[in-house]
C-alpha cells in the first residue's frame, strides 16, 4: 500500500511540475533519472533533493494497517500535495496509544472486584441456669438477739418473737433447716430453706408492693429437692451467714440485702428488713435434738 501511495504522489509531482514547466523542460522519475538529455541546473538538483528528503521522511512513519488511499483528481498541483502531507501528519498525531502500564490502582480495583461479602451470624447460646440441689436437713432451735422464741399465730399465719415463761415451751416453733448446694452463689454462707417442724409450712420472701415481705407457705417437701436458680422457687431460700458461735443472719436469696428480723417490742411479727432498720437481724441457731424429742 505504501509503495502504491508513493508512486501516485510522485506521479502527482511530475504532473504538477509539468504544469509549471514547458514540455521541453526537465522532469524526474522515481529513480531520479532524467528522461531528457537536457542538463539539470543546480537549482533544479536542489529542488529534486529537497523533494526526495521530504517524501522519504513522510513515508518513514508507520501508517495504520488496512488504510488505503486513492487519488482521483488529476492533475495534482504542489498545493494539493502539501495539503495531503498536512492531512497525513494530523492523522498520525491523532492516533492514541493504549497504555499497557499496570498501576497500583489497577491492582486495587482488581482486588476489590474479587471480594465476596459474607455475612456470618453468631448465635449466642446462654448457659443453662444453675441447679440448686438439696444436700440434707437439720432440726434447729432458733431465738432472736433478745433470746425470744418464735411462735406461730394461727389466725393470720405469722411468726411472732415472744418471751416465753416457764411451762409455755409448747408454743415454741422449731425449724427443719434444709441445706443446699448453690454452685452459682457469689455470697458467702450456706444456702438453706426454713420449714416449721411437723407441718408443711416454709418461710418465703417475695416482693409485695414496694418492699419484700415474709410469708408462711404450704409446700410439699419434695418440691425443694432441686431448684432452678432462675425460677420463682428461690423465694424459699436464704443465705445463713455466721457472725459468731451459733449466731447467724438469714438473708433472702430472691431479694438480696433483705434479712429476717424481729422488732424491739415483744410479741411482734417477724418481718424482712434491711441493715439500716432498727430491728434485730441476728439469731441464735443451734442443734436442739433433745428438745425436739421431748416435743414429739
Amino acid at each position: 500500500m505504501r509503495r502504491g501511495i508513493t508512486s501516485t504522489v510522485y506521479k502527482a509531482c511530475r504532473s504538477a511540475q509539468a504544469d509549471r514547466t514547458p514540455t521541453t523542460g526537465n522532469c524526474w522519475d522515481l529513480n531520479h533519472t532524467p528522461k531528457t538529455t537536457s542538463t539539470l541546473t543546480l537549482t533544479e538538483k536542489k529542488m529534486e533533493f529537497e523533494m526526495k528528503c521530504n517524501m522519504s521522511q513522510m513515508w518513514s512513519s508507520d501508517v495504520q494497517s488496512g488504510l488505503d488511499f486513492e487519488i482521483t483528481h488529476h492533475p495534482l498541483t504542489m498545493r494539493k500535495v502539501v495539503h495531503l502531507i498536512i492531512a497525513m501528519e494530523r492523522m498520525k498525531g491523532s492516533e492514541s496509544t493504549l497504555s499497557t502500564e499496570f498501576r497500583d490502582e489497577n491492582l486495587l480495583n482488581f482486588i476489590m472486584d474479587s471480594i465476596v461479602e459474607e455475612q456470618i451470624v453468631f448465635e449466642c447460646a446462654s448457659a443453662p441456669p444453675a441447679q440448686i440441689t438439696r444436700t440434707g436437713e437439720e432440726q434447729q432451735n432458733i431465738t432472736d438477739g433478745e433470746k425470744r422464741s418464735l411462735v406461730m399465730v394461727q389466725n393470720n399465719m405469722e411468726l411472732h418473737a415472744v418471751t416465753l415463761q416457764g411451762g409455755a415451751d409448747s408454743r415454741k416453733v422449731f425449724l427443719n433447716m434444709s441445706t443446699f448446694l448453690h454452685p452459682a452463689s457469689t455470697i458467702g454462707g450456706r444456702t438453706v430453706a426454713l420449714g416449721i417442724r411437723g407441718q408443711n409450712l416454709y418461710l418465703s420472701c417475695r416482693k409485695d408492693g414496694d418492699s419484700p415481705t415474709l410469708h408462711l407457705e404450704t409446700l410439699e417437701d419434695n418440691s425443694l429437692l432441686n431448684i432452678s436458680s432462675d425460677s420463682d422457687m428461690v423465694r424459699f431460700l436464704f443465705y445463713k451467714q455466721d457472725t459468731g458461735v451459733n449466731i447467724s443472719t438469714l438473708m433472702s436469696v430472691a431479694q438480696p440485702n433483705w434479712y429476717i428480723s424481729t422488732a424491739e417490742q415483744n410479741n411482734k411479727p417477724v418481718e424482712m428488713c434491711q441493715e439500716t432498720a432498727k430491728r434485730f437481724r441476728s439469731f441464735n441457731i443451734g442443734d436442739i435434738q433433745g428438745n425436739v424429742e421431748r416435743q414429739s
